[in-house]
């Protein structure tokens, strides 16, 4: 067991005739030798130990260092990625919006000469209607109109020196594709 500095402060050694005696003093000289020689031991193992550990924690600065390094790459790269994503979908959402502008006004645009097809069609269809209706009146079409004394007298300051042709009456049948055309022209 070791001794403390205390101890061998107070350790007392027996006296002889002569001074200490001997075998006391080499026995006190061989426990202090092992008690330096078993501290010494301890001390270069701690010293040891201490390296290891210094070495260790150099070794573990090193990694925080590493990792706070790669921490902030990687928030640095989130950031980035997350502000070229934001503004990758705000180009697609312009792109989208001009996109359905265009096929608005594309549709619009059709739509528009779609209408205009229709009202001229309409327009040819109520003009093709009164030719019809102009030529056949319905009252012709049941019986043939007789020419009357009023109408075939000349006006006044008028001539006439040839009859005028009758046409021969048209039958229209009831139910004609012209009802369906006056259905189309609205």
């Amino acid at each position: 067991m070791p001794l403390t500095p205390v101890e061998i402060r107070h350790i007392q050694l027996k006296r002889g005739l002569f001074g200490y005696r001997k075998s006391a003093v080499h026995r006190m000289m061989d426990d202090i030798a092992d008690s330096f020689e078993a501290v010494w031991r301890e001390r270069s193992q701690l010293v040891e130990r201490v390296d290891e550990l210094e070495t260790e924690v150099t070794r573990h600065v090193e990694l925080e260092g590493l990792l706070r390094s790669t921490l902030v790459s990687a928030e640095r790269a989130s950031q980035e990625l997350r502000e070229t994503a934001r503004r990758e979908a705000g180009v697609i959402v312009v792109e989208a919006n001009a996109e359905a502008r265009k096929v608005l006004r594309d549709a619009i645009s059709e739509k528009e000469q779609v209408m205009g097809d229709v009202r001229r069609v309409q327009a040819l269809l109520r003009s093709a209607l009164a030719v019809v209706d102009e030529g056949h009146p319905v009252a012709a079409r049941d019986a043939p109109k007789e020419p009357t004394a009023e109408s075939s007298a000349p006006a006044p300051g008028w001539t006439t020196s040839t009859p005028t042709p009758q046409l021969p009456p048209v039958s229209v049948p009831p139910h004609s594709d012209s009802d369906d055309v006056r259905k189309l022209a609205g």
